[in-house]
Parts: structure tokens; C-alpha cells; sequence
């Protein structure tokens, strides 16, 4: 049976990013763009007759603000919508405003030299779309297979797999991607200042990263920061990837630091949970947590199962909580994770951990 394509409706008061986007997405057999408006009005007129299986919309438009239009959206007949503007650029209160609001995924849209930019991104926006279209606000197509991909090889090599705990602080690590800005901030709200260090790889793009710590150490009680390399991973503090780079785990005496560093992307994204979870492995071992939450792909799977063989403890983000039942399915399936644990009680986890017994299931 012949899997349907991915209907998607363009939103964007400029027609050069309107044609842009329009054939950068009809260049995949998966996605069919079922049509374009240059106005939040020109939209809403077209809902009334059909409704696309993603939107893409602007922020700065004529009339009615994408904003304003995204929020009328989602109170009225919730569709999976990616942000795609110059006004989530770094640092603009417009990024988490989307977020809030309920767009799956917020892609920047560069003043400068539009076109060109939008083809050298065009991988990331066609998986942007194909991660939209499963986000669980309605009744999505069945799983897309996930593409052959590198691995974490490209970056360390394969752990030597040993379960030793040493005497090195714990650490939590945390992969996740689609819908995972806002499930992170529920979760670290919620922690307290003293929580054991985290290094978290979330898929966002270049940038991005540091507007999204910067927020998040603005509203939680523990020191939020955008890695750097050579950076502490301490008691109270998270370390989130940078976009466009990939993190790395290091030892340095009882202490965790920080690599920051290029290569390929692995699973098709730069920064890897894999190669995140790979280091935890090598380095951590018994002390180390490590989380697989919401995401399309397997990215992290192969990681997470890596850093249990070492001693770690590992749990996977239940299906109901997931925006993206995709990345910790993966886990799951291939024996990675000891938990599957839901949203709400994820910072309990993280809290009880080490000292809590492990179970093959918790609701």
C-alpha cells in the first residue's frame, strides 16, 4: 500500500521564500505542498476547505502576526506548525513565544541572502516536516522508516564497554529532540539547584541553543549554560550542546568536562545524542543516567544501550508524554532502556536515582 504524502501549507508574506520553500519540499516524493498564502487571512480561508497535514508559517506578516495566527490555530483546530522566520533568531522572545504557543519546531529564517540559505538547509526543514507530521496533536500516517545513517564511529570510537564505579561525581544525560523545548523546561523547573550535573543534546539549530539556556536559566533554580569546550559538568549545573556541534563527555580526575567539537552528523544530526551517550559510556559508566525522550529517528538509541552494557542506568520517555513516540521507541525496541517513565514523573526519577531499584517498567 502506497504511503500518502505529507500535505503541507505555506505561510509567508514573501513570495521569493514562498517559491523557496515550495520547491525545496517538492523535491521530496514524501511531502506534496498543497498550497501557499501570503496572509494569516489567505490562510484561514484555505482551513475552512481542507487542512494540511503541517503548516509552515511566518511571524512578520501584514495584517495578523504569525503569532497571533499560530495561537488562534492551536485553540481552534490544532495542526502541527513550524515557525520558520527571522524573528526567532537568537535572543528574540519571539523564538519561545512559538514554542509556547505550540508550534512543534521553530527553523531561523536569515534576512540576508534568504535563498541561498534555505537551500544549504534544506535536509534540516524536509526532516522538520516529516517530525511535524507525527507530533501527536491528531491522527498521524503510520512511521516513516528511518534512513541509513552514520553512527557514532565517525566521531570515538565504540566504548570499551566496563562495569566499574568509580569514584567520579554522577551525571544525568539527556538526549531529545522534536517537542523537546518545552519538555525540558517542565522538567527542569522542576529540579532543585543541588541536582546532580546534566549534559543535554537537544536538536535545535545553530544559535538557537544559547537564546533557549539563556531562558531556561532565567525560570530554574539550576545553572543553565550553552556548553563551551572545557566546560565543568558540576552539582547544579546543565550544559546544553551547542547547535551545530556535537558534545562529548570527558574525564578530567573525578571531574566531568566538556568537548565541543565538528564532524559529520551523526543519525543525521549534529549534535548526536549518540555521540553524546557513546562518551557517557566510556567515561561514566555506573555513574552516569542516561534519558532518550521525544523525537523522530533513532538518534540515541544505539547510545543509550551502549551505556547500559557499561553500568548505567537508562530510561526512556513513555509513549503517551511523547510528542514524537520516535527516539525512545528506538531505545526501547532494542533493549536500551531499563525504565519507560512518563513526563510527570521524570524529575522524580532523576531525584530517586541512583537509589531506586531497576524495574523493566514504571507508569
Amino acid at each position: 500500500m502506497t504511503r500518502k504524502p505529507i500535505r503541507v501549507l505555506i505561510v509567508d508574506d514573501s513570495a521569493s521564500v514562498r517559491q523557496v520553500l515550495s520547491s525545496i519540499l517538492g523535491d521530496d516524493p514524501g511531502i506534496e505542498v498543497m498550497g501557499t498564502a501570503a496572509d494569516a487571512f489567505a490562510a484561514a480561508r484555505r482551513l475552512q476547505n481542507e487542512l494540511p497535514d503541517v503548516m509552515i508559517l511566518d511571524i512578520e506578516m501584514p495584517g495578523m502576526d504569525g503569532l497571533t495566527f499560530l495561537r488562534k490555530i492551536m485553540a481552534q483546530r490544532p495542526i502541527p506548525v513550524i515557525i520558520c522566520s527571522t524573528l526567532t533568531e537568537a535572543g528574540s522572545r519571539a523564538l519561545f513565544d512559538a514554542l509556547e504557543a505550540g508550534a512543534v519546531d521553530v527553523l531561523p529564517k536569515p534576512r540576508i541572502d534568504t535563498r541561498n540559505a534555505l537551500i544549504e538547509t534544506a535536509d534540516r526543514l524536509r526532516h522538520a516536516v516529516r517530525a511535524a507530521a507525527q507530533a501527536k496533536l491528531r491522527p498521524r500516517e503510520p512511521r516513516m522508516q528511518v534512513e541509513k545513517k552514520l553512527t557514532a564511529d565517525v566521531i570515538m570510537p565504540p566504548p570499551v564497554l566496563r562495569r566499574v564505579r568509580t569514584d567520579t561525581e554522577r551525571i544525568v544525560c539527556i538526549g531529545i529532540s522534536t517537542g523537546g523545548t518545552e519538555t525540558l523546561r517542565d522538567i527542569l523547573e522542576r529540579l532543585p539547584a543541588n541536582c546532580p550535573g546534566m549534559a543535554v543534546v537537544q536538536h535545535m539549530p545553530e544559535k538557537f541553543t544559547l537564546a533557549f539556556a539563556k531562558r531556561l536559566n532565567s525560570i530554574c533554580a539550576m545553572e543553565i549554560k550553552e556548553a563551551e569546550d572545557g566546560d565543568e559538568v558540576t552539582t547544579g549545573r546543565v550544559l546544553i550542546a551547542p547547535g551545530n556541534r556535537h558534545m562529548l563527555l570527558q574525564r578530567a580526575g573525578t571531574q566531568y568536562r566538556v568537548a565541543i567539537k565538528d564532524g559529520p552528523p551523526v543519525s543525521r544530526h549534529r549534535p548526536s545524542v549518540d555521540v553524546l551517550f557513546r562518551s557517557a559510556a566510556q567515561y561514566a559508566g555506573a555513574n552516569a543516567l542516561g534519558i532518550i525522550m521525544t523525537g523522530m529517528g533513532d538518534d540515541g538509541a544505539r547510545g543509550l544501550l551502549e551505556m547500559r552494557k557499561a553500568g548505567a542506568s537508562t530510561i526512556a520517555q513513555d509513549e503517551d508524554s511523547c510528542v514524537v513516540f520516535g527516539m525512545p521507541k528506538e531505545a526501547i525496541d532494542c533493549g536500551a532502556a531499563q525504565k519507560i517513565v512518563s513526563l510527570a514523573r521524570m524529575p522524580q526519577e532523576i531525584l530517586a536515582w541512583p537509589h531506586s531499584p531497576e524495574t523493566a517498567r514504571s507508569a
